[in-house]
């Protein structure tokens, strides 16, 4: 399949940003397509045919469609050349998958909308935090930040000697949760993870994909 894979969606996306790093890493030249969930005209309705729930991101390789972040991710590490982003080994792989989806089940809205939103994100525009929201989040975090610290196996990436899948759908997570001051805190609470965040934070396709704002 040939021409340039387009990617739909905001930078500011946790979402769109985990795709951003598989393609980067892969090394494939790729187009982000401006989509904003929440302009105020709301979604253009061509987005709809790429996307029916009116979620961030879609993706489009030629005439073939995806959407929902991990189908998208494991494509892209598998329909192009480049290092491979998710481990061989069986277990290793189900490690992988296992950290994703605690990510996805636990982590995110804890991490990024009931702490980043409410503590840096809400004051930024005025709006008033919900401080029980953020009393409720803080132990929820520390116990993603715990299980992800027990799930990680020895070396320098999540899953070890390699980066993966794991690595890069944490690592959009972790930038806006470390913003609030609580956040980096609990972080710091946990070394392993914390020498992780550093080493991630310094990858050339995580500076290349951060908002100069």
């Amino acid at each position: 399949m040939t021409g340039k894979p387009r990617l739909f969606g905001a930078d500011y996306s946790v979402y769109v940003r985990i795709v951003r790093l598989a393609l980067i890493e892969k090394g494939v030249d790729h187009e982000l397509v401006p989509v904003d969930v929440f302009a105020p005209e709301g979604l253009p309705g061509w987005y709809l045919d790429l996307q029916p729930f009116g979620r961030i991101p879609a993706f489009a390789h030629g005439d073939f469609r995806l959407f929902e972040t991990t189908a998208i991710t494991r494509y892209v590490d598998e329909a192009f050349a480049g290092p491979t982003l998710q481990p061989k080994e069986v277990k290793l792989r189900a490690r992988m998958n296992q950290i994703v989806a605690v990510l996805d089940a636990y982590a995110y809205r804890t991490l990024v909308w009931d702490i980043y939103v409410e503590t840096v994100s809400k004051p930024k525009r005025g709006a008033a935090v919900d401080e029980a929201k953020v009393a409720a989040a803080l132990p929820r975090a520390a116990t993603c930040l715990a299980a992800l610290t027990r799930l990680k196996t020895e070396g320098p990436w999540l899953c070890g000697e390699q980066l993966t899948l794991a690595d890069l759908h944490a690592a959009p997570i972790l930038a806006y949760f470390v913003k609030a001051p609580q956040g980096l805190a609990l972080l710091e609470q946990n070394p392993q993870l914390m020498d992780w965040w550093r080493r991630v934070s310094g990858r050339q396709s995580f500076k290349d994909t951060e908002l100069l704002s």
